[in-house]
């Protein structure tokens, strides 16, 4: 595939911080550890790669804005653009030696999602797409998944851990998924968790309680794969709202009314 200079620099920023997670995965053991709250690790291994990304992405594009997981905002010259960065989507897992997670970066102009990269640097898979342009891993065009029923379906969900809420609600929403699917996947990222929905390995996602960087990169990656995204209550706000349910056209239309089926049919 052709890439355009700015997803050339996306992707090459996503490298060389996959290059600094894999030297650190290699010594997860050594790794020092500091609490962010209940069960919400940050690690030198991500420091240094929001470090990396950080520099290489204002050197290419100085004066965009960035939103990221460990400096939060950072205003820029430029207020039609925004990179969107988690520097590393699973940090429980990459902590405990366990080969998913990834680093995600999105490109925000004016408001809307132009550009996207996910990259597993433990199984050197690169997720990119830009808006129009279509969704790419490792230069194979990606389309979504084409079941249309959800009894043939696997289904990615995030589950809510220590420290977080609304656990009742996750069981309830479960209970009902469970019901109608084939089987229920938990990656521990859900930026990979979009990009597989993307790559049709997952025919659908639902999760909430999440972050802009969290998601920004996966939204793109399904819409052009040909897939749907909304957030939990059928709206385009889910960096805003927090809440994603993903899909093919009918997959994700069946699988929000799964998630949101009225008290009374519960």
């Amino acid at each position: 595939m052709a890439r355009s200079a700015l997803l050339n620099v996306m992707v090459q920023a996503a490298m060389k911080a996959g290059r600094s997670l894999s030297r650190d995965f290699g010594e997860v053991q050594n790794l020092q550890v500091s609490m962010k709250g209940p069960g919400d690790y940050v690690s030198q291994a991500d420091r240094k790669a929001e470090d990396i990304l950080f520099a290489e992405l204002s050197k290419a594009r100085p004066g965009y804005a960035f939103l990221m997981e460990e400096r939060g905002a950072v205003e820029g010259d430029d207020d039609q653009h925004r990179w969107i960065v988690d520097p590393l989507d699973g940090t429980t897992n990459f902590l405990h030696g366990i080969p998913i997670f990834s680093i995600s970066i999105a490109l925000e102009r004016q408001g809307q999602l132009v550009a996207a990269v996910i990259y597993n640097p433990a199984m050197d898979e690169l997720y990119t797409a830009e808006r129009g342009g279509g969704a790419f891993m490792n230069d194979r065009r990606l389309r979504v998944a084409g079941r249309i029923k959800l009894t043939d379906c696997v289904i990615g969900c995030g589950i809510p851990h220590l420290g977080r809420g609304q656990h009742g609600n996750f069981l309830v929403e479960l209970r009902n998924v469970m019901a109608e699917v084939s089987g229920v996947r938990r990656l521990g990222s859900a930026a990979l968790d979009l990009a597989y929905v993307a790559a049709g390995r997952m025919d659908g996602f639902w999760e909430t309680g999440l972050s802009a960087w969290d998601i920004a990169a996966g939204l793109l990656l399904v819409r052009e794969a040909g897939g749907f995204v909304s957030d939990t209550d059928g709206g385009q706000d889910m960096l805003n709202a927090g809440s994603v349910v993903a899909g093919n056209e009918v997959i994700q239309r069946a699988l929000l009314k799964a998630v949101k089926k009225p008290i009374s049919a519960r």
